[in-house]
């Protein structure tokens, strides 16, 4: 897909690791300029130092998805750097969203934390980037990463599926309120090895091979190659009749879905 994005400006947040960063790596080796907003610099920066090793153009700018006033400045800074901005990719999570949880023992700063990032986080990251993505016309691409979760619920993280699900109601309002402006909306739901996941078949060697068997196509996604890639087609022109949707990417684990 190399040159399947040029000319074309993104941002990506919580992308200093696990499927943030894939996804700004493949949407860098399709073409497009990358702004790495990561909460800190330390994992944001070397994402962008990788991308521009691989001949790419990537920019670190530290973003808390949670406070307006540094998703404003990343937006600031990708059009100052790159002249545009036609790609918003909202991935960050700050909550420990595979820590198992029953509802009666949920505090209030465990649910902000959870909601703030995702909810709070994909309304900034829409409304500031709207202007923008307008300007772009039919490039115009806003994507949020949910969860299978938020689709199917569930019975060991409850908190965590009602906020993936806002997000997926979100991007279908969106998608109806912008589509005037040829601004494509969608949502894409991965199953993929990150490092809280890969830290997790650490602590329990056998649940690699319990995870791997739910997926029929027999192995658990890769970041850049599997998740990265469903983005850079949400990015691009051939996706420009697709909108309101919910890419479920993750080997067949949720046929029904």
């Amino acid at each position: 897909m190399s040159g399947f994005l040029e000319g074309r400006s993104a941002i990506v947040t919580g992308a200093g690791q696990g499927v943030g960063r894939g996804i700004a790596l493949a949407l860098a080796g399709a073409g497009a300029n990358v702004v790495i907003a990561a909460r800190r610099a330390e994992t944001g920066e070397p994402v962008a130092e990788e991308i521009r090793d691989r001949d790419g153009s990537a920019l670190c700018v530290q973003t808390d998805v949670t406070v307006r006033a540094d998703v404003e400045a990343a937006v600031a800074a990708t059009v100052e750097r790159f002249g545009g901005l036609e790609i918003m990719v909202h991935n960050a999570f700050g909550g420990r969203a595979g820590r198992s949880h029953r509802l009666e023992d949920v505090d209030d700063g465990m649910w902000r934390g959870f909601s703030r990032t995702a909810v709070w986080g994909s309304f900034y990251c829409a409304q500031l980037a709207f202007p923008h993505l307008r300007a772009a016309g039919r490039r115009g691409r806003l994507v949020l990463v949910t969860s299978p979760a938020g689709i199917e619920g569930s019975a060991n993280i409850p908190i965590y599926a009602p906020v993936k699900a806002a997000q997926r109601a979100m991007t279908k309002s969106l998608a109806r309120e912008w589509a005037e402006h040829g601004i494509t909306v969608n949502c894409i739901a991965p199953v993929a090895e990150t490092p809280a996941l890969l830290g997790a078949f650490e602590a329990n060697p056998d649940l690699r091979e319990r995870v791997t068997a739910r997926v029929p196509l027999g192995r658990i996604g890769d970041a850049e190659r599997d998740i990265g890639s469903v983005v850079v087609f949400l990015a691009g022109d051939g996706s420009s009749y697709v909108t309101g949707q919910t890419v479920v990417c993750d080997g067949g684990s949720f046929t029904g879905l």
